[in-house]
C-alpha cells in the first residue's frame, strides 16, 4: 500500500480512536498527556511521507502504538479494561495495561529506530546494529520516566494518574525493563519480516 494511502488510513483512525476516548476520558489532563505523541507524531508521518515513507509494517505498528496510547488515555492506564480482565484471568496484583504500554514503548521504536539506522544512518553490521536499537529503546523509555518525573514535580498530585504507579515503588524501573524486553522482542520477532519489506520498498522507490 503507498504511503500516501497507509497514512490516510491511520490517520483517519486515529482520528477517530481520539475523538471517541476524548468525549468523556476519566481524567481530562491526563488524556492529553497520553495521546500527546500521536499528536505529534501524526503531523511528522505526513510531513515525511515523500521523503522517507516508511515500511508498511513500521506504520502499522506506529497506528497500533498510538491506539494503545488513545485507549490507555481515555481511562488512564490504572483503570482500563482489558487490563482488568487480565488481572482477573492471569491473577496479577494489579491492573498490568500499564506493562503493554511500556512494552510496546520498546517494541515499537525498536522498529522506527532499525529502519532509521539502516535507511539514513547506513549501519551495516547487524552486531552493532542490534545494539544501536537496543540502546535507541531505552534512551526513549528514560526519558519518558524524566517526562514522568517532571510532570509529577509540575503538577503534584495531579500527575498520579499520570504516572500509574499502582503503589509500586519499583516501578519505573519496571517501565525500562518492558521497554528493554518489548525491544529485544521486536528484534527477533520481526527483524527478517523487516529485512524483507525494506529490500521492497528499495526496488519500488529504484523503479
Amino acid at each position: 500500500m503507498p504511503a500516501d494511502r497507509t497514512l490516510t488510513v491511520i490517520c483517519a483512525i486515529w482520528a477517530l480512536a481520539l475523538i471517541a476516548s476524548g468525549i468523556s476520558p476519566y481524567d481530562r489532563l491526563t488524556w492529553f498527556m497520553e495521546v500527546l505523541p500521536v499528536l505529534i507524531a501524526a503531523p511528522i508521518l505526513i510531513a515525511t511521507r515523500n521523503r522517507l515513507p516508511l515500511t508498511t509494517l513500521v506504520y502499522v505498528l506506529i497506528a497500533i502504538h498510538g491506539l494503545i496510547l488513545i485507549y490507555g488515555g481515555a481511562y488512564t492506564y490504572a483503570r482500563v479494561p482489558l487490563g482488568f480482565w487480565l488481572q482477573e484471568m492471569l491473577g496479577f496484583e494489579r491492573n498490568p495495561y500499564d506493562r503493554i504500554g511500556h512494552l510496546a514503548q520498546g517494541f515499537v521504536p525498536a522498529m522506527v529506530a532499525r529502519e532509521l539506522l539502516l535507511r539514513v544512518f547506513r549501519i551495516e553490521g547487524r552486531k552493532i546494529l542490534n545494539f544501536l536499537v537496543i540502546c535507541v529503546a531505552l534512551a526513549i523509555s528514560a526519558f519518558y520516566e524524566l517526562i514522568e518525573w517532571w510532570a509529577a514535580v509540575a503538577i503534584g498530585a495531579g500527575a498520579d494518574e499520570f504516572l500509574g504507579t499502582q503503589g509500586d515503588v519499583w516501578d519505573t524501573q519496571w517501565d525500562m525493563f518492558m521497554a528493554l524486553t518489548g525491544a529485544v522482542l521486536a528484534l527477533l520477532a520481526l527483524g527478517r519480516r523487516h529485512d524483507w519489506q525494506l529490500s521492497r520498498l528499495k526496488k519500488t522507490r529504484a523503479c
